[in-house]
């Protein structure tokens, strides 16, 4: 399960979403925009990907970057209370993450894009939306031109077109 936060350009101004994501499935689990960066955003997504889970995997593993609100005391408690294993990136650079990025680049650019984006209350709306159309609708070729969904919700094996080794689902 990896996390980031990205921004979102509004007609005056920004926003920020977060994002945690199943990085096989390329699946959104959980999601929150808000105007600023306070951990409880992040918080928010981690539970609403906590709920979409039917169970949490035994060694389902949780992978950031080091903002402050992926250390913050209420995130951390809850990766712990469900037994979560939480790996960091070295530095922060976003090249570390080149899944999180393609994601981000996705929603920005084949979605968000597309609309004149005013406030928080249009944008929290329109990613109810654009979160179902992207896990349902958009197949990716490194998920054999499958959708999130599919992978995720009938986890599949698949050949990772990135890899040799193939590999089951996991969170």
């Amino acid at each position: 399960m990896g996390r980031y936060i990205t921004y979102i350009p509004l007609t005056n101004g920004f926003l920020y979403l977060s994002l945690i994501t199943d990085a096989y499935s390329h699946k959104i689990m959980g999601y929150t925009v808000a105007d600023n960066l306070e951990a409880v955003h992040t918080s928010k997504a981690l539970q609403m990907a906590l709920n979409n889970l039917s169970e949490i995997p035994e060694d389902l593993i949780h992978h950031s970057d080091r903002g402050i609100q992926y250390c913050s005391f209420d995130y951390v408690s809850r990766l712990n209370q469900n037994n979560i294993q939480i790996s960091m990136t070295e530095n922060g650079d976003p090249l570390e993450n080149p899944i999180a990025e393609r994601i981000n680049g996705i929603l920005k650019e084949e979605y968000l894009r597309h609309y004149p984006l005013v406030d928080l209350e249009q944008v929290t709306e329109l990613l109810i939306d654009v979160v179902d159309r992207y896990n349902r609708l958009r197949p990716h070729q490194s998920i054999n031109l499958i959708t999130p969904e599919i992978v995720h919700e009938k986890q599949l094996l698949i050949n990772k077109t990135w890899s040799k080794k193939k590999q089951y689902l996991t969170l």
